[in-house]
């Protein structure tokens, strides 16, 4: 009796003199790897701009999706109003239809290099638009082509339909 009274005191003591330096050392890898303050990165949402629409032709000014990182706008067309999300990705300026059919949703946060659905949380890889997890995902958001003229970003209106039908099918 004496000997498993012994063993479990010991036990105990042992517990005691490592539970404190086990949390130390996770309390200290946890501060290792926060970012300096200041220098973390949230998802950015999306600016809500006016695209310039005459005919065929729909401008936006690339100073919008510099200042702003992620856009979105609409523009009206036979079929409806559509939504259109144009961001930076690294050097890059990308322009995709911006909606998420199943919930309904028109507006995507960027984080980093995923987009995320601001009503379902759905993401999608902001590079190509191809879902990556989430209710959503077979909704890929198609790119729509531009060319860059005069500081604008310039698309055909009949591009950004296609687009939209493209997105609104299930992938």
């Amino acid at each position: 009796m004496n000997s498993k009274l012994i063993g479990t005191i010991l036990l105990i003591m042992i517990a005691v003199a490592f539970v404190p330096g086990c949390l130390e050392n996770n309390a200290q890898a946890e501060t290792a790897v926060e970012p300096v303050a200041g220098s973390v990165v949230k998802p950015i949402a999306a600016t809500w701009i006016d695209p310039e629409v005459s005919g065929n032709i729909v401008t936006i000014p690339v100073q919008a999706i510099e200042e702003n990182v992620n856009t979105h706008f609409k523009v009206n067309a036979d079929t409806g109003e559509i939504a259109v999300m144009a961001y930076k990705l690294g050097d890059d300026i990308i322009v995709r239809s911006n909606v998420c059919p199943p919930c309904g949703s028109i507006g995507f946060s960027l984080d980093k290099d995923v987009l995320v659905c601001d009503s379902c949380r759905t993401t999608f890889d902001a590079n190509n638009g191809e879902g990556i997890q989430g209710s959503c995902v077979a909704y890929p958001k198609e790119n729509i082509p531009y060319t860059i003229s005069n500081g604008n970003v310039v698309m055909e209106l009949d591009n950004i339909v296609a687009a939209h039908l493209e997105t609104v099918q299930r992938g």
